[in-house]
C-alpha cells in the first residue's frame, strides 16, 4: 500500500461524517447556501466565454457554442433551440464535447451547481442523464485525459451516480473502497486499496461514490457540487454538502478543468474557485461544519 501524505491522515470517522440521508417523499433537497465564500472567484461570468474554450468530438467550433449556450447567466447544454431528441441513439456523438478553462489549476476548491433538463441526446439509452466535470486534464481531446467527477442519474433505478470517479488511460490515482458494497470508503475506516479486484462490482475504470439519497433528479431542482483538490495529494468529491468520494496520490497533479456535454440537457451555474498556495489538510474539508 502506498503511504498516504501527512495531510491526509485523520482519525475522523467517515461513517459519522457522511451519515445516511433517508429518502423523502417529495424527492426535493435544498442545496447548501453560498455562505463562507471568502476567497472564491467566479470563473464563468455568465455573459460570454472569456477564460474558456470549447471542443466538440467532431471539431465544429461554431456548433460548440450552440451546444454550450449561455442563457440567464448559466451554461445551458441543449437549450430551447434544440429539439427534444438530438441524434438519439444514432451513434453519431457529434454534440459530445467539453468547455475548458484556459487556465491550469493545481490546489483549489471548485464549486458549481447543476440540474437536469428534459432533452435526450446521443447514446442516451446506454448512459441516461450523463455528464461530468473533468479536472487535472493533461490532454484536452474529447474525451480528455484527466479525472472525472461523474454527473449521472439512472431514473429506472432512481439511482444517482454523481460523484463517481472515472479514471481514463494516462491518469493515475489511488482509490479505497468497501469490498462489501464496492463503494468509496476512507482508508482510515477500513477502505481497501483498489487494485482491479475481481470482486469489485463495477467497471474497473469507474469508481463508485457512496450511495446517497441527498440529491435532486428530474425535479427541476439544483444540486450543489464541490471538487477539492490538493495537487497530487488528494481529491474530495462533495454532493449537496456530503462527502461521497475521494482519491489519493493523483498523477498528473494539475491541469485545466472541463465541463461536459453528453447525453442529456443540463444546466451549469455559479462556477467559482478558491486557489491555495499551500496544501490544506484533508480533514479541514472532511469535518462536518
Amino acid at each position: 500500500m502506498k503511504k498516504l501524505p501527512e495531510t491526509l491522515k485523520t482519525t475522523l470517522s467517515i461513517g459519522f461524517l457522511l451519515g445516511t440521508f433517508s429518502a423523502q417523499a417529495a424527492e426535493t433537497f435544498t442545496t447548501p447556501s453560498q455562505g463562507n465564500e471568502v476567497g472564491f472567484t467566479t470563473i464563468f461570468n455568465g455573459e460570454n466565454y472569456d477564460g474558456w474554450y470549447i471542443k466538440l468530438k467532431d471539431g465544429d467550433e461554431a456548433l460548440g457554442r450552440k451546444v454550450f449556450a449561455i442563457h440567464d447567466g448559466m451554461i445551458h447544454v441543449f437549450d430551447d433551440s434544440w429539439p427534444a431528441e438530438i441524434d438519439l441513439n444514432e451513434g453519431t456523438d457529434g454534440t459530445i464535447g467539453m468547455m475548458y478553462t484556459q487556465k491550469s489549476y493545481s490546489k483549489y476548491h471548485l464549486k458549481f451547481d447543476y440540474k437536469w433538463g428534459t432533452k435526450k441526446a446521443n447514446y442516451f439509452k446506454k448512459w441516461q442523464y450523463d455528464a461530468g466535470v473533468y479536472y487535472h486534464i493533461s490532454n484536452d481531446k474529447v474525451f480528455p485525459t484527466g479525472v472525472e467527477f461523474q454527473i449521472h442519474y439512472k431514473p429506472a433505478k432512481d439511482r444517482n451516480r454523481t460523484g463517481d470517479l472515472i479514471r481514463p488511460g494516462g491518469q493515475d490515482y489511488d482509490w479505497y473502497y468497501n469490498p462489501a458494497n464496492s463503494q468509496y470508503l476512507h482508508p482510515d475506516d477500513g477502505g481497501v486499496l483498489f487494485t482491479n479486484q475481481e470482486s469489485y462490482k463495477g467497471q474497473k475504470w469507474l469508481h463508485n461514490a457512496t450511495v446517497t439519497r441527498n440529491f435532486n433528479g428530474l425535479n427541476d431542482q439544483w444540486n450543489s457540487c464541490e471538487i477539492i483538490v490538493m495537487g497530487g495529494e488528494y481529491a474530495i468529491h462533495k454532493l449537496n454538502g456530503e462527502v461521497v468520494n475521494m482519491a489519493f496520490n493523483l498523477n498528473p497533479g494539475e491541469g485545466i478543468i472541463g465541463f461536459q456535454s453528453e447525453t442529456a440537457e443540463i444546466f451549469y451555474r455559479n462556477i467559482r474557485i478558491k486557489e491555495f498556495d499551500e496544501s490544506v489538510p484533508a480533514e479541514v474539508f472532511l469535518s462536518p461544519k
